[in-house]
């Protein structure tokens, strides 16, 4: 990874630690407590052992010694209790902000940006990687303060006992930290790639997952399986990768530590033989001081090794916060207006526009329209002109440049909540949730009463199969609507997207994976809701557009015709091609007929 990325990642983790409010300073607070009474601890054995072994007192002199001993050992263990459950604590905060910050994230990005990755993946990032975070802020950031201060404390107690002993402690100490860096150096490069290969594996087999009846009918269930282990196994290799390096480090840490704290008992013990003579302030080394400090040198060591052991947490968390940063940092597409949306009927009136990709890229444009109140609008050009990405940006999802006005207010002025309250979407993959039915077309809607609920089924001609359900509106629903015929699912969305009553409909081919029943079942309760609304559909069902008011014909991005559909069947052009090509062979003299006899616009 390159270093300058990874300082900046550093630096957004440590700018998040303020979610985890005084919880993280509290886990610091506790820790310094712990070794404070491990240095009382250690001057309290230390004493007892000097009085027993070389001044030969009764045990009985020092029964308030062992009290205190045995109080401060329960003392101790209830401080690192709660120290344990306060760094929990400041790791669910954070963890907490950051996931709705994402998800909020997510939220304004919309689907146009979600759909340039897998499900899996945002799934990924918005539980395992968030989930990486918590050792960061519970451990490791608490911990970079305790080795400091703890070593600090006993550099103190032993400096004025022994200079000899404390320069041996001062010097060994950056030993750790040292080759703590040196193992970690390439530790959150290793997080990064395995964070890699665990997006791609959750993205490939939770779509291989969602079709898999697909794919057992055209015989290449195999062949996936093949796959699904290939990732499995690329997945296994960074996280041994990984685990490779986080036993290392722990392995260098618990030898150097080792290394340090045998130099210094050898020290004492070639003094107390009379082969050193040095370190003391002019009198002889006693046993009080040598055990004092070689009791407090494993602790002297201990929040430093405890640094290396959660060094893997940051690397962890520097990896996780790659994707986690580039994602709250992405540009979205719409400013954040808080113009209200003007009363009465819309109008929307579009100038020279560019509907962009999230990148800059032009999608479609420039464009020119009006839409009236109540109007009725087909959109319809081959795949690829640009259709979906004019609803997109009618919707909020996605940049545009030039002028699109809502009741002469430019759109990026506005409120995008309550723009949308003002639009009904229906696509023709429906997204319906585990739960109720009620709770489904209540989404969004908690208002509605049941009698509200059974009068919007009744026009999406779905009312019949939910009363032959036995528990009516409370009918359990799978995930992705399983359970439901694909007819079904689409009139269920489509009574909730009746319900919300919006103004301006907003319709990409509804109908199309439906068959001919449940099209024309869709269609009608779609054009009995219209009648007082404004609708604009894309579709390929050039044969049943006699009840539109106009049709818009899009390719490569422009309107190259716009009209009824009498005159454009008439004119030579696209629209015209198109009809020609229709499976069925439509007369156009039947559809201009037909456009006459039902009343069409011109």
């Amino acid at each position: 990874m390159d270093k300058s990325l990874e300082k900046q990642l550093a630096q957004w983790l440590r700018n998040q630690k303020g979610a985890c409010g005084a919880y993280l300073k509290l886990s610091v607070l506790l820790g310094v407590l712990n070794g404070a009474l491990l240095v009382v601890q250690a001057w309290l054995l230390a004493t007892v052992l000097h009085g027993v072994i070389i001044e030969y007192l009764p045990r009985s002199a020092f029964v308030v010694h062992i009290g205190l001993f045995a109080l401060l050992i329960a003392l101790r263990a209830l401080v690192a209790f709660g120290r344990e459950k306060v760094s929990f604590e400041a790791g669910r905060r954070l963890r907490v902000q950051v996931r709705e910050a994402v998800l909020s994230k997510l939220t304004r990005l919309g689907p146009a940006f979600i759909n340039g990755k897998p499900a899996g993946a945002w799934a990924s990032i918005v539980l395992e990687q968030i989930e990486d975070l918590q050792d960061f802020y519970a451990r490791y950031l608490p911990q970079m303060s305790l080795a400091g201060f703890i070593p600090l404390i006993i550099l103190c107690c032993a400096f004025p006992l022994n200079w000899a002993a404390g320069l041996i402690l001062l010097i060994t100490a950056p030993l750790i930290p040292l080759f703590m860096i040196l193992v970690g150096m390439g530790a959150a490069d290793a997080n990064r790639r395995n964070f890699s290969a665990l997006q791609q594996l959750s993205g490939h087999f939770m779509d291989r997952l969602k079709a898999l009846p697909t794919l057992k009918l055209f015989h290449r269930a195999a062949a996936e399986q093949q796959a699904i282990a290939k990732a499995s196994e690329a997945f296994r290799e960074r996280t041994m990768a990984v685990l490779r390096l986080a036993f290392l480090s722990s392995a260098v840490l618990e030898f150097f530590g080792a290394v340090s704290i045998a130099v210094l008992a050898v020290y004492f013990g070639f003094s107390y033989l009379g082969e050193l003579n040095f370190g003391h302030y002019g009198t002889p080394i006693s046993l009080f001081t040598g055990m004092f400090i070689l009791i407090m040198a494993p602790e002297f060591y201990q929040p430093l090794r405890d640094l290396g052991s959660h060094y893997h947490a940051k690397a962890q968390a520097i990896g996780a916060a790659e994707a986690l940063m580039e994602l709250l940092n992405a540009p979205e597409p719409l400013a954040v207006g808080h113009t209200a949306v003007p009363a009465g009927e819309l109008t929307i009136r579009a100038h020279e526009l560019k509907v962009l990709s999230m990148d800059g890229v032009t999608l479609a444009g420039p464009l020119s329209f009006t839409i009236a109140p109540q109007q009725k609008i087909a959109l319809v050009g081959p795949s690829g002109a640009g259709k979906t990405s004019l609803l997109n940006v009618l919707l909020g999802f996605l940049p545009y440049e030039g002028s699109l006005l809502v009741n002469g207010i430019e759109l990026n002025s506005l409120d995008i909540h309550q723009w949308r309250q003002h639009l009904g979407w229906l696509g023709q993959n429906p997204q319906l949730f585990h739960g109720s039915i009620a709770d489904n077309l209540r989404l969004g809607q908690s208002e509605l009463t049941d009698t509200e609920l059974w009068h919007w089924l009744e026009q999406a001609r779905v009312d019949d199969f939910v009363k032959a359900q036995a528990d009516g509106l409370q009918h359990a629903i799978g995930e992705f609507g399983a359970g439901l015929s694909v007819g079904q699912a689409q009139r269920l969305s489509l009574a909730r997207t009746l319900a919300k009553q919006a103004p301006l409909m907003l319709l990409d081919e509804p109908s199309a994976s439906l068959d001919s029943q449940n099209e024309q079942w869709v269609l009608d309760a779609l054009w009995n809701a219209l009648q007082d609304r404004g609708c604009l559909m894309i579709t390929h069902r050039l044969d049943q557009l006699d009840r539109v008011d106009s049709v818009w014909v899009m390719e490569q991005g422009t309107l190259v015709q716009q009209g009824s559909v009498a005159s454009l069947s008439q004119t030579e052009g696209l629209f015209q091609r198109m009809l020609a090509e229709l499976p069925l062979q439509v007369s156009l003299d039947e559809i201009a007929d037909a456009d006459i006899v039902t009343g069409g616009v011109q």
